[in-house]
């Protein structure tokens, strides 16, 4: 198993999550799965009454695709914690990159555990989302 992550060092760019731009049926279909169909999410108008530009993602659909980052390179069961700060909203159009890079690394007789700095960002290198995740692998 610690093969596949014996290039993992700190510094380590893993690759990115590149999303497509973010539709409005996106966040319809979001929100049957989800039981969350507050408007903003999926009505442009009542989110223009309320002051913003176009209806806006869920916040722990950005958080999913964060976490589909995570798993695409680990598998979930290595996944140890994972925690987020959302810090803006996506918009309907928006192309959102998830990325992570290895920020710490410490091994022991049993485990390696790296430590991951997480951010999703737009197109204009906005960050939408940050976070922390910790990856376990036995030896």
């Amino acid at each position: 198993m610690m093969e596949k992550f014996a290039h993992w060092q700190t510094g380590t760019v893993l690759p990115p999550l590149h999303l497509p731009p973010l539709t409005l049926d996106t966040l319809k279909t979001y929100a049957i799965a989800s039981g969350d169909h507050a408007e903003a999410h999926v009505d442009p108008d009542v989110a223009r009454a309320m002051g913003f530009p176009h209806a806006f993602a869920h916040g722990l659909l950005t958080m999913a695709w964060l976490g589909r980052l995570l798993t695409d390179q680990a598998p979930a069961p290595l996944l140890k914690s994972y925690s987020v700060r959302f810090t803006a909203l996506v918009f309907v159009g928006e192309e959102l990159t998830c990325s992570a890079v290895v920020s710490g690394r410490e091994a022991d007789a049993e485990q390696v555990r790296f430590e991951l700095d997480l951010q999703v960002v737009n197109g204009e290198g906005e960050v939408k989302l940050a976070g922390k995740a910790t990856v376990s692998v036995p030896l």
